[in-house]
Parts: C-alpha cells; sequence; structure tokens
C-alpha cells in the first residue's frame, strides 16, 4: 500500500460510514498497534497541541555543620522543567472499493471495510514510532529521535546478541537490553520482537536442557522473559535486520488522539501516485469504483524527566535495542 497516494479531484458524494462503525474504528486501532497497546494514552487532545512539563534538573541537599564554621549555613539549591510538546500528526488512507461490491445489498462492505482501515492505521503509527518511516517532524523532537530505534543508538541502547554468550545473557545480564533499561532508572516493562526471535527463545535452554523462556500457564500463547511479556508483532514493523527486539519501559511512551476521525466517500475523481509527473492509478468513474478516505490525528512523545541514576539526558532512555 502507497501512503502517500490522493484523490487530487472528487466531488463529495456525501455519503458517511455509519456511525457506529467510526467509533467502533478508532476505539480498535490501539489494538492493532503494538505501540499503543503496550504505550500510555493520555485523555484526547482538545486541540493540535499539548504541553507535557518535564523536569529538567532536581534539587540537592546539603549537610549543615555546627556554627560557627562555613558549612553551618544552608544553601540553595533548584529544581526546574522543560516543556516536551505531544503534537496531532495526520494519518490517512484510501480504500478504493470496486462499485459491484456495493451494488450486493447483502454484502456486509463496511463490515468487511474497517478493520482494513484500523490495520493501516496501526502500520503507520508503528512504523513511524518505532522506524521513524514517514515520521512527522514534531514527532522526531518528542521522542527524541526519528523513532524509537534512532532514540536507542543516540543514547547508545543498542546491544548485539554476538558479542553474549547466549541470549539469556543479551537480554537480561548486566549491559544485556534490559541491563541497560535498568541502569538508566527505569523498569522494563514489555518487549517487542521480530517474528524470527520467537524460535530464537524457544531454543535457549538451561543446562539440564529445559526451555528458559516459557509461556505464560495462564495464557498459552504469551511468552515471558524474566515475567515481562514479549510480543511479536506480524505487521512487518519489526525487520529482524535492524532490530530482533525492542526493550523498555513503555508506560513512559504517551500517545493521545484528536476526536476527529473522518470519512468520505468518492464516487468521481482520480488517486495518483507521487512521482512527478503524477501517475493515475486509478480513475473511478472508468474503473466503476469508489474510495473511502479515512483521516485521523494522533501525537506521539517520549517525555525524558531526570533521574537520580542518570542525569544525563542524551544518555538516559527508556528503551534499548537488541541486534543480531
Amino acid at each position: 500500500m502507497a501512503y502517500n497516494n490522493i484523490i487530487d479531484r472528487a466531488n463529495d458524494a456525501g455519503a458517511l460510514i455509519p456511525e457506529e462503525y467510526s467509533r467502533e474504528i478508532i476505539k480498535n486501532i490501539p489494538a492493532n498497534s503494538f505501540v499503543m497497546e503496550k504505550a500510555r494514552r493520555l485523555p484526547d487532545l482538545p486541540r493540535n497541541v499539548r504541553r507535557l512539563p518535564v523536569m529538567s534538573a532536581l534539587p540537592s541537599g546539603y549537610f549543615v555543620a555546627e556554627a560557627p564554621t562555613e558549612g553551618s549555613i544552608k544553601q540553595t539549591s533548584k529544581a526546574a522543567w522543560e516543556n516536551v510538546y505531544l503534537t496531532a500528526a495526520e494519518i490517512a488512507v484510501i480504500l478504493p472499493i470496486p462499485e459491484s461490491l456495493l451494488e450486493d445489498a447483502d454484502y456486509p462492505i463496511w463490515s468487511e471495510v474497517y478493520p482494513l482501515i484500523q490495520e493501516a492505521f496501526g502500520v503507520v503509527f508503528d512504523g513511524a514510532v518505532i522506524n521513524g518511516t514517514n515520521i512527522p517532524t514534531d514527532w522526531s523532537t518528542a521522542l527524541g529521535g526519528a523513532g524509537l530505534i534512532a532514540r536507542c543508538n543516540t543514547a547508545g541502547h543498542v546491544v548485539s546478541a554476538a558479542s553474549f554468550a547466549d541470549l539469556y545473557d543479551a537480554i537480561l545480564s548486566e549491559g544485556g537490553a534490559a541491563g541497560l533499561v535498568e541502569a538508566d532508572g527505569f523498569n522494563v516493562t514489555g518487549h517487542i520482537a521480530a517474528l524470527t526471535m520467537k524460535a530464537k527463545l524457544r531454543g535457549v535452554r538451561s543446562t539440564t536442557g529445559e526451555p528458559i523462556f516459557n509461556t505464560n500457564p495462564a495464557l498459552a500463547s504469551q511468552m515471558l522473559l524474566d515475567g515481562v511479556p514479549i510480543a511479536f508483532p506480524a505487521n512487518g514493523v519489526i525487520d529482524p535486520a535492524t532490530a530482533l527486539m525492542i526493550s523498555g519501559d513503555w508506560s513512559k511512551l504517551v500517545y493521545a488522539i484528536r476526536k476527529d476521525l473522518t470519512f468520505k466517500v468518492f464516487t468521481e475523481g482520480v488517486i495518483t501516485d507521487a512521482s512527478s509527473p503524477r501517475q493515475i492509478q486509478y480513475n473511478l468513474m472508468q474503473d466503476d469504483m469508489v474510495a473511502l478516505r479515512a483521516v485521523m490525528r494522533i501525537g506521539v512523545a517520549l517525555p525524558n524527566p531526570i533521574n537520580r541514576a542518570n542525569g544525563t539526558k542524551s544518555t538516559r532512555c527508556q528503551f534499548a535495542v537488541l541486534t543480531a
């Protein structure tokens, strides 16, 4: 799918997706995004930008000696804050639909279409947040890098599995992915990994030959790493050539949705690519098609308040990346 395709000439048919589907889509989008599922959702944005004050300096305390020595005078300290801005960016998708499908009154067209919209929005969001794919500039600023992998690279939070004796050490030992996050004062609340990582983890055995990383007995499909759940996105956003796994404190990653998910159905117009000159992909009138356009706005940020474990902002990071 190309996310930069547009309808550059169209007449609004005035047909809106039923309201109940609109509510269902926006409710289920987080379930189709592995990042949204793990991150913390803030209240919906009332406007385009939300300011998040973040502490940038911690107060200090001092011992006071008995008078009249020099150290008997109480000293001053201060705390400071800086702003992180959560800015809504637009995500859109166009779904061309053959008219023959719409002509069949018994065909549940909306039931078929809205899961595709949820999936498409989830893929776009995850790709931007994790890999920086087509990431808006405001998001890069709010995340501290063009996606989480770039942020981890900047902070020195990237480790290679080849540098450790086995995957257990690469993930959980001192200097491993989880260890880097903890050394900066954060707790690992979850992992997301490439699908190929699942087989690698199943192959890690104890000295007696027993699997180390077992599934959750209460949920057979859930694998745990040191008691923390790990997910394996099947939407292609984790490329094993770039990262085998991302571990971190997902509660520190926040997002918010603007309540302006809109839909329009077009019966005339063309859909082009972004080449120069633009090439027509669909001509709705000639191809006997209609096109559903869905648009929403969402913002994401990774506030990085100072803490006692690591006072250096550039190297303090809530996430770490494991590579091959």
